[in-house]
């Protein structure tokens, strides 16, 4: 069986409905998580974004859900999960960024995460987490991402490399918040998230966070979340229009006045040629194949 097709009846298997929870032992010695969904109208999906979150059966979990206010049968989805969650509300908002915002002044966790209400987490991600964190205790831990359409068919994996500032900059976004968790502290040192972006505030608290020398990331095989695409995606309407022009602002802002377009033409090079070799030297044959491929 081709790898996505395994991946697949995998990601399918655990969002179809809720399973029931395990004890785990010694649950507390893993840090605590918030686990954040923004949403808005987004019934088709949303109820499996929930059961990615509730099936990774995380031990010392705080679940966060901000709804907007829809109006399309999401508050009768979350309701239905109501007593797994720390806290929820749907009212009117700002946008996407602020109702995270919300949530991050609730939460309580040593680590955040959030997932859109329609992108997944995929299985045994939450546990790699909670293991990485006790080995690694850095500010930033993050995986893979995968893209799925709207019947969670797994298409595609774009794997990441270890972190490097200068390729977030000159080659663009090098860790997905599908699969990123981040220290609360980076929040209380350096800010919550940016509400005048509308596509591309990902890439900007990741980039301001990682622009203090002082932050610290841990790239950790096995973790896992999906984007799905779909017509009302955002990725799909806005990502080439007004996330092209907010990833152009956090570029200009961060890139080194002190490098000509002629260093800074070599530093992209190298960023270029630096992925090739990470998963050379890692002898990753099968991901080169597939990239290959396509």
């Amino acid at each position: 069986m081709h790898f996505l097709k395994q991946i697949t009846q995998d990601l399918r298997n655990s969002v179809s409905a809720l399973q029931p929870a395990t004890v785990t032992a010694n649950a507390q010695r893993y840090p605590k998580l918030t686990v954040i969904t923004p949403s808005y109208n987004q019934a088709a999906f949303l109820e499996r974004t929930i059961l990615s979150v509730l099936n990774q059966n995380y031990p010392n979990l705080e679940y966060i859900i901000v709804d907007g206010g829809s109006n399309d049968g999401s508050v009768e989805i979350v309701k239905k999960y109501e007593k797994h969650l720390s806290w929820w509300v749907s009212e009117k908002d700002r946008g996407q960024v602020h109702a995270i915002n919300k949530a991050l002044e609730r939460a309580t966790g040593e680590y955040i995460s959030f997932q859109n209400s329609d992108d997944v987490y995929f299985p045994g991600t939450f546990a790699r987490f909670g293991e990485a964190a006790l080995k690694y205790p850095v500010d930033i831990l993050y995986g893979d991402l995968y893209m799925i359409t709207t019947d969670d068919e797994v298409t595609e994996i774009l794997k990441t490399t270890s972190y490097d500032f200068d390729c977030q900059i000159l080659e663009g976004m090098q860790i997905h918040n599908q699969s990123l968790f981040f220290k609360r502290s980076l929040v209380e040192k350096y800010g919550m998230f940016d509400e005048s972006f509308r596509f591309a505030f990902d890439y900007d608290f990741i980039t301001r966070y990682t622009s203090h020398k002082s932050t610290t990331t841990k790239k950790i095989d096995g973790l896992g979340g999906a984007l799905r695409v779909h017509a009302e995606a955002k990725s799909s309407t806005i990502a080439t229009t007004v996330g092209r022009e907010e990833h152009a602002r956090v570029q200009k802002l961060y890139i080194s006045t002190n490098s000509s377009p002629v260093v800074n033409k070599i530093k992209y090079l190298w960023c270029r040629v630096r992925k090739i070799a990470y998963f050379v030297l890692r002898f990753d044959i099968q991901y080169i194949r597939f990239r290959l491929s396509r």
